[in-house]
Order: C-alpha cells, then structure tokens, then sequence
C-alpha cells in the first residue's frame, strides 16, 4: 500500500518549497480547503493547531479544492495571499485537486481504499499516522478544536513508530 509520503504533491508558497515527503514521519492532518466556503473560518483553527502542536511532531496541509460550489476559484498566487493574509496561515498549502472523480488525487483515493471515505465537502479532515497510513476521517462540520479530533491527535502524537 502506498502512504502519503510516497505521493507527489507541491507547495504553491511563493517563498517556499515543500513536498509531501517533507512530512515523513510526522502526523499529518490533510484538509481539503477552500476560500470561500461558510467552513473558511477553520483556517484559524486549523492554524492554531499547527502552531501548538508542531513541534510535538504535528504537521497540517491543506489541499485546496474547487469541486463544490466552485468555493476555490483563485489561482495558486491568489490562494496562498488569501491564506496568508485573512488568517496569517503558516501552515503548507499545496496545488490545488480534485477530491472525487476521474481526475482525482492519488491520496484521495488511498483515503478511499483504507478508511472508505471521500470528502462530501470542503473542510474534510483525514488524519494520517507516521507512517503516512489514513487513521482518521472527520466530516467538514468537525471543527479543529473538536474533543474528538483532538483526542485522536493526542493518541497518534503518542504513538512511536
């Protein structure tokens, strides 16, 4: 089976180069983002998760999709400024992809094959073990704040493999 870090994937950070390989060995929560959805606000949180638990070992990265309601129409530029600018997000957003369909990213299919999920919209959350295996699904209307969610953080944060 392949893993996370196996895929490809690009930051669209003007000033910065990022893979997907750059995050081997950490856990990962994976969001499928989008600038103009009634979820937009989870950037804050999303970004204050990555500044709390970053150094224990937590890397967050956002996928931006424009697959429902056309919620992310900007260029790679426009989106990284919008992040940047409207919730100071320091966290790696990468090119943008489609989550369901022919052209869909290879990780959303991993996600599909091991967890038997597929986003139903923006703001879908997967967390991803060190490994760079799918161990969790949360559904948009989770908020990154979520006792759940955070729980399950705690437990992959925990875990030595």
């Amino acid at each position: 089976m392949r893993t996370l870090y196996e895929l490809e994937g690009q930051t669209i950070h003007p000033d910065a180069h990022g893979t997907l390989a750059d995050h081997r060995g950490r856990v990962t929560l994976v969001v499928n983002v989008a600038s103009a959805c009634g979820f937009t606000p989870q950037y804050a949180g999303l970004e204050a998760l990555h500044r709390e638990l970053g150094a224990r070992g937590l890397s967050v990265i956002g996928f931006p999709c424009d697959q429902f309601g056309g919620q992310e129409p900007g260029s790679h530029a426009e989106i990284a400024e919008f992040c940047r600018a409207r919730f100071e997000v320091t966290f790696p957003i990468f090119e943008k992809v489609a989550v369901h369909g022919p052209a869909r990213a290879p990780f959303y299919a991993l996600v599909e094959a091991t967890l038997g999920a597929a986003p139903r919209w923006n703001f879908a959350k997967v967390l991803v073990d060190r490994r760079g295996v799918p161990i969790g699904y949360y559904e948009s209307g989770v908020a990154p704040d979520d006792g759940r969610l955070r729980e399950d953080l705690e437990r992959a944060l925990g875990d030595d493999l």
